[in-house]
């Protein structure tokens, strides 16, 4: 059994489906005492359970700073200390440039963005010295995607902040890494379109992917794990790519 998680202490946020709760569950099977937030009760009483007994839920909105308050005291009472965030929290939908809405643009950056940055900033007093911060990003920051720009920008936005963010937490020894994943069979995939177009959808995307195929929540979840781990004890500020090559050749 790999332990190289053993005795850490992690949050996850947005860790009740998908990348976020794979991500949750390898830093549990890997000896982690892992936080998990999410905005809906019913669902985060299903990720715990998931997870095991390793694993406490928050119910918290990634977009709200008081929430972030309320999930930082608690591990504060709960630990002491953080050693690794994954700032995983985000969203978004479709809408074509010439229907956008400030409702659209405001949601999506107050989560993506704006949620990212205080989720990382409210940390810092608990996150040991030498720890990992892993951000979720996407292929779609370095992509052009026809009524996904909203999205996209706010994923560039991520990448940008882990370059600085590198620069700026250097003295503390604390790293900062992204994950930026390709089409992943997860439930806000599936919800961008109506049920009688997923899997539409779904063959669009892998026919995309050199392999052929889409990835799997539980593929992020190994690679953001490897991130936060001492075995990339020698990496800082990388975006990397778990896309089955969709943006690579």
């Amino acid at each position: 059994m790999n332990t190289q998680l053993n005795g850490k202490i992690a949050l996850v946020t947005g860790g009740t489906s998908g990348i976020g709760l794979a991500t949750a569950r390898e830093f549990a099977a890997q000896g982690a005492r892992v936080y998990v937030t999410g905005r809906r009760q019913n669902e985060l009483d299903a990720a715990v359970e998931a997870i095991g007994p390793a694993a406490t839920g928050i119910r918290a909105d990634a977009s709200n700073l008081a929430d972030l308050d309320k999930v930082y005291a608690q591990i504060a009472r709960d630990a002491g200390r953080l050693d690794i965030l994954f700032a995983n929290a985000g969203g978004g939908d479709m809408m074509p440039l010439g229907a956008i809405t400030e409702e659209h643009f405001d949601r999506i950056f107050a989560t993506n963005v704006r949620g990212v940055l205080f989720t990382v900033q409210k940390a810092l007093p608990l996150l040991v010295d030498g720890g990992a911060i892993v951000l979720t990003a996407s292929t779609t920051s370095v992509q052009g995607t026809p009524g996904f720009s909203v999205y996209s920008a706010s994923k560039a936005a991520v990448r940008n902040f882990a370059r600085s963010w590198a620069m700026d937490l250097k003295d503390r020894g604390i790293r900062v890494n992204v994950i930026s994943p390709g089409p992943i069979r997860t439930p806000g995939l599936g919800g961008l379109v109506d049920d009688a177009s997923r899997q539409g959808l779904f063959d669009h995307l892998a026919a995309q992917v050199p392999m052929g195929r889409l990835g799997e929540p539980e593929e992020i979840g190994k690679a953001v794990t490897f991130l936060a781990s001492s075995a990339a004890s020698y990496i800082n500020g990388i975006e990397l790519f778990v896309d089955g090559g969709m943006v690579q050749v």
